[in-house]
């Protein structure tokens, strides 16, 4: 197994001999004693000096806790950048503080936790040796404290929160600083510059005095109570109450493995997904966002592409109440993951949809330095239904099953990247071309990417649980770039990107194409911009409305051909007022034209208040019987934090394409770390004339008990 690159950079915890507050003051002797993980490393805008914006880290724990306090010094006087108190902030917007931690020192998983420079709290799971998945969530406090010249983190994180392997007395570790003023990001351990700081192949080593303490009995439960109203204007029907009970509970089975349970669960406080209008061929992707689907997501979720998911969880409880669940998620050893996924949801008796139940399995095992390979079986099978019976309703499959098994190539610096997978259906009355099988493979150097990637999907391949929304096609995509690094001047580096994307069908007549050639500046102040050229062919496999407004289709087989041009600019996060932009102009189906232009405002009142307002627009002219169409999108979203524990958000979003006009506001107040109450109110409106359609009003009480 290749060597850490980083394993020189140590950091030695030891145990504290007295009680720690987390108060952001360092006033505890453990803390005067502790060792100092500081002389950070720049990443951005270059990664070949010490950092200028000077950081110090300490660490300590005691039997419950996992400790941490921070020294954020300041080289300028001045208020801090951040958007708000939200938690989970977006990392280049706000003055921040994020550290790493890789308790396997596999290099592949591990945790993330934080603040911005107001307080408000970052936390994550980390997969694919580097990506983050901060919607999960889970207890810990922290406290930040301002000063002049400094401000200071201080953090308690239970060893019950997290998941560990018992006796392992070396963690990889990184911390990360970014200083929006000085437009720096910086590391304690180097991270090459193309590279996130969450990249665990460039974590250090956190050095344990003793093995970490067994976190000994670690079960949560989570009850919810709900009450609440649905008045839906259109059928003219009296109001719906609900009132609902349920609950989810976390069982460690080790200090690396967890049994997640829930009967009943309810997704009503889940944010609302962010709109677009829609002119694609093909299902929109929106990302998972219920709180049960999402620890250790990435065994059951990134198995596959970005379009070749055989197993997606918004499938499981689409339009239909789940019953209850089973997780069984974590690390066996070292070497071996393991993921184990039970549902099953409830009957609808007004489509005749049965109960059905839902098993997902998926075992990966580490090879080489951060490599892995990984099974995966998917089931989805309907419980005492008989298709066809009930000729007045829907016909449902019987059962729907995939297998698959993948390679994850990550070289020990992770300059080589990749994937290689084979996937098969299994349904009733579809055999033969029920397999996909695709490829790809990366090398990312601070000058080049060079990419290859080719996906097969057999026309007869069946994802039902999945989100595979094309089949039968073969793809072929290279791809490269290059930046060039000026030694002065305000543009920090630039250069081209090529891109081509070849479809063909099971006989290798080509039906697709789009090529795409841009040119990218990223500046010192970390503001973008980037201007394109592109050439699409397209030959329609089926009827296709080039609106999707239901005015009329293109025939099956007809071919189409333009070129098109635009720009992105993303402006410098140092301003409170930020915004960025897009353009695109060029030739569309049927010898058409397409104008879109978008537009990404926002502006805070830090750290109390952020608005932000998303607009795009499309203007598509083609031959009659379309014409020319206009397609709005208006979004504004007002963030009020109070504290970081008590927020308001308000997210308006007219859709001209939907004729909808959606409000969703969320009050949360997080009274105990982990535990909420939600009041969620929700209208959609016809926009002209301007009236009701239906109207929703939720309160929702959790608890996270530690038994």
């Amino acid at each position: 197994m290749a060597q850490k690159k980083n394993s020189a950079f140590e950091l030695h915890i030891k145990k504290a001999i007295a009680t720690i507050t987390i108060d952001g003051v360092m006033d505890e002797t453990d803390w005067q004693q502790a060792e100092v993980a500081g002389n950070f490393f720049m990443v951005l805008p270059m990664d070949t000096s010490h950092a200028k914006v000077p950081t110090e880290v300490r660490m300590t724990y005691d039997a419950q806790n996992l400790y941490i306090i921070t020294v954020c010094n300041l080289v300028k006087p001045g208020p801090y950048m951040v958007e708000s108190l939200r938690r989970d902030f977006a990392f280049g917007k706000n003055d921040n503080f994020i550290f790493f931690i890789d308790p396997f020192d596999d290099r592949t998983n591990g945790f993330t936790f934080g603040a911005n420079a107001a307080g408000a709290q970052w936390d994550g799971a980390l997969y694919n040796g580097g990506s983050a998945d901060l919607s999960w969530d889970n207890k810990w406090t922290s406290v930040v404290k301002n000063y002049d010249d400094k401000w200071v983190f201080e953090a308690a994180i239970p060893f019950k929160s997290i998941r560990y392997k018992k006796g392992i007395t070396t963690w990889g570790i990184n911390f990360s600083r970014l200083d929006i003023k000085e437009a720096e990001k910086s590391a304690w351990a180097p991270v090459p510059r193309q590279f996130p700081t969450a990249s665990l192949a460039y974590t250090g080593n956190l050095i344990w005095d003793a093995a970490p303490p067994d976190a000994g009995t670690n079960v949560s439960f989570i009850p919810y109570v709900l009450g609440g109203l649905n008045k839906n204007f259109d059928t003219h029907t009296k109001p719906e109450y609900r009132k609902d009970i349920g609950a989810d509970a976390k069982i460690a089975l080790t200090s690396s493995l967890n049994l997640d349970l829930t009967i009943n669960p309810d997704f009503s406080q889940v944010e609302v997904d962010k709109q677009v209008t829609n002119l694609d061929r093909f299902e929109l992707f929106f990302p998972e966002r219920r709180q049960f689907f999402l620890e250790n997501a990435d065994m059951f979720a990134n198995f596959g592409y970005t379009s070749i998911r055989p197993f997606f969880s918004r499938r499981i409880g689409l339009g239909v109440p789940i019953n209850y669940g089973a997780r069984l998620s974590g690390s066996i050893d070292k070497n071996w993951r393991i993921g184990i996924m039970d549902m099953q949801t409830k009957t609808v008796d007004a489509t005749g949809l049965p109960a059905q139940n839902f098993a997902v399995l998926a075992l990966q095992r580490r090879l080489f330095a951060r490599s892995n390979i990984k099974l995966m079986l998917v089931n989805k099978q309907s419980i005492n239904y008989q298709p066809g019976k009930d000729t007045t309703k829907p016909t449902y499959s019987l059962y729907n099953r995939n297998l698959g098994l993948e390679y994850n190539l990550a070289s020990a610096n992770n300059k080589w990247t990749g994937k290689a997978m084979m996937l098969k259906s299994f349904t009733p009355g579809k055999s033969n071309n029920d397999f996909v099988h695709a490829a790809n493979l990366q090398y990312t150097t601070k000058k080049w990417i060079v990419a290859w990637q080719h996906e097969y999907v057999g026309k007869n391949y069946n994802a039902e649980v999945g989100y595979v929304p094309r089949n039968n096609y073969i793809k072929l995509n290279p791809q490269v770039s290059y930046l060039f690094f000026p030694k002065k001047g305000k543009v920090l580096s630039h250069g081209p990107l090529v891109n081509s994307a070849y479809y063909f069908n099971e006989n290798f007549h080509q039906t697709d194409n789009e090529s795409f050639l841009a040119y990218k500046f990223n500046y010192r102040k970390q503001n973008t911009f980037m201007a394109w050229v592109a050439h699409d062919y397209v030959e329609l496999l089926k009827p296709f409305d080039p609106t999707n407004s239901g005015k009329d289709t293109l025939a099956t087989g007809t071919q189409h051909r333009w070129n098109a041009w635009g720009t992105e600019y993303v402006s410098k996060p140092q301003k409170l007022f930020t915004y960025g932009f897009t353009t695109r102009y060029g030739g569309y189906y049927a010898d058409g034209k397409r104008l879109n232009i978008t537009a990404d405002l926002g502006y805070r009142f830090q750290p109390f208040v952020s608005i932000t307002l998303s607009t795009s627009y499309n203007n598509i002219d083609l031959p009659k019987p379309w014409g020319n169409t206009n397609f709005w999108l208006i979004g504004p979203r007002f963030d009020i934090t109070m504290t970081n524990k008590l927020f308001f958000t308000t997210f308006v979003q007219y859709n001209d394409q939907q004729k909808n006009i959606n409000l969703n506001t969320r009050l949360q107040w997080r009274y105990k770390p982990a535990s909420d109450l939600f009041l969620v109110y929700t209208d959609n409106y016809y926009p002209a004339p301007l009236s009701v359609r239906n109207r929703a009003l939720v309160l929702k009480f959790t608890y996270w008990w530690n038994m």
